[in-house]
């Protein structure tokens, strides 16, 4: 359900951007950073009660750190759940379905704005990322530092008092979108790009045109490597 309200509200403040005869046409990059800050925003409130696991790359950090993956909380009645490779597959698989489930309900929402004239990379766009200038190996250090930068201060979070919680997420994914998100999208987030991507294959979208599986695995492998990385160095460092 988290990953799900993640896609919902992250790939619709997209197709509110760039899909014709939507209120939001034009809204520009700022709009699209806020609006996917604010999709994080939502989907690790409701994802809370499994340590708000809406992004394999998280998961994936918190795995090679050797961190809980929740640490519980007893007022609540909620048990702790350990970091072993079986729970994580468990993540895995619910984070890809969610991202494809919430993309399936934006394109709902949008549908009609689907229907019009536009291009189709464009309308693949609203789904998945793509880079500005295509280079394989540069679009995968884009994605591994920007996801590194992710993770690595998500741990850092761990050790200091905040008050904020999911907003100091949130705030960290518009700051690396409005900084770092220019040259891929900024993906960030294997299940982000793949559940929507998917979506997009399937779904009756006219004039949609490829769906780019060429690139695919760029916002795949690039977000779990930065991702372990991130995890790791944070543990080690702070």
């Amino acid at each position: 359900m988290g990953t799900a309200m993640l896609t919902l509200l992250g790939c619709g403040v997209v197709a509110n951007h760039l899909l014709p005869k939507s209120k939001g046409q034009g809204g520009g990059w700022l709009l699209i950073n806020f609006g996917w800050g604010l999709a994080v925003f939502a989907g690790v409130y409701v994802a809370y009660s499994t340590g708000a696991h809406i992004n394999p790359a998280v998961t994936v950090g918190l795995l090679a750190g050797d961190l809980p993956f929740f640490a519980g909380n007893e007022e609540l009645g909620l048990a702790q759940i350990d970091n072993t490779f079986g729970n994580a597959l468990v993540y895995f698989l619910a984070q890809f379905t969610g991202a494809f489930l919430g993309a399936v309900i934006m394109w709902l929402a949008y549908r009609q704005h689907f229907n019009e004239e536009a291009p189709a990379a464009a309308k693949l766009g609203v789904f998945s990322t793509g880079p500005e200038i295509r280079s394989y190996g540069a679009n995968v250090v884009t994605e591994i530092i920007g996801t590194f930068v992710l993770v690595f201060v998500i741990v850092a979070f761990g050790f200091t008092p905040s008050g904020l919680g999911p907003l100091a997420v949130a705030l960290l994914v518009v700051g690396i979108g409005a900084s770092l998100g220019g040259p891929t999208g900024y993906a960030i987030n294997p299940a982000r790009d793949l559940g929507p991507r998917i979506a997009h294959a399937v779904l009756p979208i006219r004039g949609k045109g490829s769906s780019d599986w060429g690139y695919s695995w760029v916002p795949i492998v690039g977000p779990l490597i930065g991702g372990a990385l991130g995890g790791f160095a944070g543990v080690q460092l702070l």
